[in-house]
């Protein structure tokens, strides 16, 4: 069980939650981060924020629809600034990696675990806005930079188990500042990510590009999935 877990195979684990007041209605998150993501909630309420869930549980299959489109040129590829780009120019490996920067390799999400998710503030959202996640949005005088501002302080305080992940750029995945993860759970689950029960479920799959993406798989969990 906890290796279909690991690798988005299973949804048991989770519960649903109702944002009945968001455009981003019902998201579903790990059973035993729901008191700590409300208890997270309340204290950015007391800021005066209003802390959603845009992202939360993704399985397999559907990060494996998102690679697969990218790569068929159904969705977009972004390059480090987050401005699409045409992979069609690129070798093989060199999509691989325009992908990873902003996308996980499916089965390699943290989002399949239930204890990561992407986060926003409602209350400073226009009407019919579209939320895009990119840089933009969350730093400077982006609409969201004010409550993740907050949450900076708010993470180092020590009064909560999350953490960002993605909080700076080491040559990978693009800094995600939008981006929440569970530490007590995430790091157990971490662990569990070998690159052998990775390469058995890619192996059941139709990914697009799987053998390059096999052969270059050491490096990948190196850059794109191992973080501290």
């Amino acid at each position: 069980m906890m290796d279909q877990i690991v690798t988005g195979s299973t949804d048991t684990h989770l519960v649903s939650l109702d944002q009945s007041q968001s455009g981003n209605v019902i998201q579903s998150i790990h059973k035993q981060v729901v008191n700590p993501f409300f208890d997270l909630q309340t204290a950015a309420q007391n800021a005066g924020f209003e802390l959603k869930i845009c992202s939360a549980y993704r399985s397999f299959d559907r990060q494996l629809q998102i690679w697969n489109g990218k790569l068929s040129g159904m969705r977009p590829v972004m390059d480090p600034f987050g401005k699409p780009i045409n992979i069609q120019k690129l070798s093989p490996w060199q999509k691989i990696q325009a992908i990873l920067r902003w996308s996980a390799l499916p089965g390699a999400s943290r989002h399949h675990w239930g204890t990561d998710f992407d986060i926003y503030d409602a209350s400073a959202m226009p009407e019919n806005y579209q939320i895009q996640l990119i840089p933009e949005e969350v730093q400077g005088n982006g609409l969201f930079a004010p409550m993740h501002n907050w949450l900076d302080s708010y993470l180092e305080s020590g009064k909560t188990d999350f953490y960002r992940p993605y909080k700076t750029d080491k040559g990978g995945i693009a800094p995600e500042r939008w981006h929440l993860s569970y530490r007590p759970l995430a790091d157990k689950y971490a662990e569990i990510l070998t690159r052998e029960l990775l390469a058995a479920r890619l192996k059941n799959s139709d990914l697009m590009l799987l053998d390059e993406v096999l052969k270059h798989l050491d490096d990948i969990l190196q850059r794109y999935i191992i973080v501290d």
